[in-house]
């Protein structure tokens, strides 16, 4: 039985996880809920998982009426239920001694901190919140080698492959994760990252002007939080991916190519130096890699329908517009020059974004944001990555710079 928390439980990739738990509850076991701030929902979930330890991160709900019934409900575990409010208590579920996996499908920056302290708590992360390793892959991949090697001396990882210290939810790196099981890392010539294109595919940028959130919103083939629907729509989530890829497999930017596959159908692949190609394919669906990440080293029975190649058609592949969709080119060189620029991008990319779903800013203004942030970062001078209160830091200077390029 192998018990998890879930952080950020109420949102897509949260009420997925749960949904896999419902299909292989002889495997799989909740003991830990956190949400920002849908408590109601979350305690409609703790109820139907008997889960005892509860947090919100979101301070303002410790004062509402949900927090007596979330206090009312924690109470009949007595001392093995808790329920805490603000991301100290989110944070702090990564700790509980019965955990074994902490799914972290938390939104934003906010995430990395948990992300760190799953693993410095010897943890597996199942991770799906990318800003993890795109503002702090140089801390997470240290202490995840760590945890790799625990694991290994204790006997607790598989006899073959990777040790299972991180497991990336992401479909397209659970792909390349799965592409890379029984190969020598040594023969990989390049990986090949999947884009569907999003729904603005093809257009120019004199189209996406007036672009209004509805609109961006209509992805064409997942069905995703707004954050990152909107992130594929500008092509900065490939960005974001193509960052995650760097850390994940310690694979160089040349060797990192994005190619837009609009039927999402091969959510990535594997090129080899001999000119193979592993693809992986598989139903649209992202219970596939949450499932695969709480499984690994075994495969379990399908969570959805398989794919059908009868039914599939043809497949498309196309470059990137990268002068169209600026972000993918934004991320790239952030993620080329390293250091805090990721970290500086992502957090004028949250601010831009959040300002186009409330209006204030414009759809083109996004990318025009990032840039103009990052440019004042580079002119001030990227510094190398050395803790989380350093990026907290520089993550606050870039909200704010950010505000003032709302577009």
């Amino acid at each position: 039985m192998r018990r998890i928390v879930v952080l950020g439980s109420t949102g897509s990739i949260g009420s997925q996880t749960l949904d896999v738990v419902r299909q292989h509850s002889d495997k799989l076991e909740i003991v830990g809920l956190a949400v920002n701030s849908r408590a109601r929902e979350m305690l409609a979930q703790a109820k139907e998982f008997n889960v005892g330890h509860l947090a919100v991160g979101s301070d303002g709900v410790a004062v509402s009426d949900i927090a007596w019934d979330l206090k009312a409900f924690a109470q009949t575990f007595g001392e093995e239920g808790s329920l805490g409010f603000g991301m100290d208590a989110v944070v702090g579920l990564t700790r509980l001694p019965e955990a074994d996996v902490v799914v972290n499908a938390l939104v934003g920056a906010a995430g990395l901190r948990a992300s760190y302290e799953t693993l410095k708590a010897g943890k597996v992360l199942a991770l799906a919140n990318k800003e993890s390793l795109v503002v702090g892959g140089d801390l997470i991949m240290p202490l995840a080698a760590q945890v790799d090697a625990a694991r290994r001396a204790s006997g607790v990882a598989p006899a073959v492959g990777p040790a299972g210290a991180l497991m990336p939810i992401d479909s397209e790196h659970g792909a390349i994760y799965q592409c890379l099981l029984g190969e020598n890392e040594q023969e990989v010539a390049k990986l090949w990252v999947t884009a569907s294109g999003g729904p603005f595919r093809g257009r120019t940028r004199d189209d996406l002007r007036g672009i209004t959130p509805a609109q961006a919103l209509k992805h064409p083939t997942w069905h995703m939080g707004a954050k990152i629907s909107i992130d594929s729509s500008t092509l900065m989530n490939k960005g974001l991916e193509v960052i995650e890829a760097h850390h994940l497999f310690n694979m160089p930017y040349d060797k990192i190519e994005v190619v837009v596959q609009p039927q999402s159908a091969i959510h990535s692949m594997v090129e080899y130096t001999d000119g193979s190609v592993k693809a992986h394919l598989g139903t649209t669906d992202m219970r596939i890699p949450i499932q695969f990440a709480l499984s690994y080293p075994d495969r379990w029975e399908a969570p959805v329908a398989p794919l059908d190649f009868r039914t599939l058609g043809s497949l498309e592949f196309a470059a990137p517009d990268e002068d169209t969709f600026r972000c993918l080119a934004l991320a790239r060189h952030a993620g080329s020059v390293g250091g805090t620029l990721p970290c500086v991008m992502n957090a004028a990319n949250e601010v831009a974004v959040a300002a186009f779903l409330s209006e204030r800013g414009s759809y083109l203004g996004i990318a025009e944001c990032v840039e103009a942030v990052m440019a004042e970062h580079e002119s001030r001078g990227v510094q190398r990555v050395e803790s989380i209160e350093q990026l907290q830091a520089l993550d606050a200077w870039a909200r704010a710079e950010a505000e003032k390029n709302i577009r």
